[in-house]
């Protein structure tokens, strides 16, 4: 399997890079941080994978084509490369639209949505030769609950609907898209968070759950039946029969009471 993930140099990029590389993928990862790139590329060639780390700026177009244009054939994309948080280290507020600052949009929708189109235009030609192939979105998904951050609610909303959109372009030349949401994730973000204020794990996975989800949907040879379809990494676990690294098997992510609206 060849493979390409998207801002896979820390968090669920990482995670589903490795789970990729443990199943003997070969795997171009994207970052902008040359030593945090290299350090997930070691650990998945310790895994029996092939790593091929790109530093890689998704915001510049030129930097985008280089990477692509270093891959032949193409198997699996994941599009997880996102700004959103970059000005939010303590993570997103709730506060009203009308007081949200406007530079939030380009880090969720340039370096977001407007990253995963680029990157799967590039990526499709280079799948539909074989008549097979997959686009995974990773998003936050709560049921189609309004997320309470307008930009970040419409972000991923976007992303859901590209991987429909591309569903229904590529479903003639049998290239599968869909949107995945992980649950409560440990990322190195949450667990500094963690750290500074202690808060109950119980309900949260590894990165590496979301990426046994996605090697699991890229080893199906009937994937083509969840084309378009928002996905869980807690519904495909009970869909495939795998666990998470610590052989629990956590449900769909469910927010807390007042973190969503409906």
């Amino acid at each position: 399997m060849i493979a390409v993930v998207t801002g896979a140099s820390r968090g669920v990029g990482r995670g589903i890079a490795l789970a990729l590389g443990e199943a003997g993928a070969k795997v171009f990862l994207t970052g902008r941080t040359e030593a945090a790139l290299e350090s997930a590329a070691e650990e998945i060639r310790q895994r029996g994978g092939e790593a091929v780390p790109c530093v890689c700026d998704h915001t510049d177009d030129a930097q985008v084509e280089a990477v692509f244009a270093r891959i032949g054939r193409l198997d699996l994309l994941v599009n997880n490369v996102w700004g959103g948080y970059e000005n939010h280290p303590d993570g997103l507020g709730m506060e009203p639209f009308w007081k949200q600052p406007l530079d939030d949009w380009d880090g969720m929708f340039t370096r977001g949505l407007r990253a995963h189109m680029a990157a799967s235009r590039l990526a499709i030609p280079k799948m539909i030769g074989g008549r097979r192939g997959l686009i995974v979105n990773t998003i936050a998904w709560l049921g189609g609950k309004y997320l309470r951050h307008l930009y970040y609610d419409l972000s991923k909303q976007a992303c859901v609907r590209l991987a429909y959109a591309l569903s229904l372009e590529l479903k003639p030349h049998g290239v599968a898209a869909v949107a995945l949401a992980p649950g409560f994730v440990r990322t190195e973000a949450v667990m500094a968070a963690h750290a500074r204020h202690p808060f109950d794990l119980s309900a949260t996975e590894s990165p590496e759950y979301v990426g046994r989800a996605v090697v699991h949907l890229a080893e199906d040879p009937e994937v083509l039946r969840f084309s378009g379809q928002v996905l869980t990494a807690g519904q495909l676990a009970r869909e495939y029969g795998f666990t998470d690294v610590d052989g629990r098997q956590p449900a769909t992510f469910e927010m807390p009471e007042g973190y969503a609206l409906d």
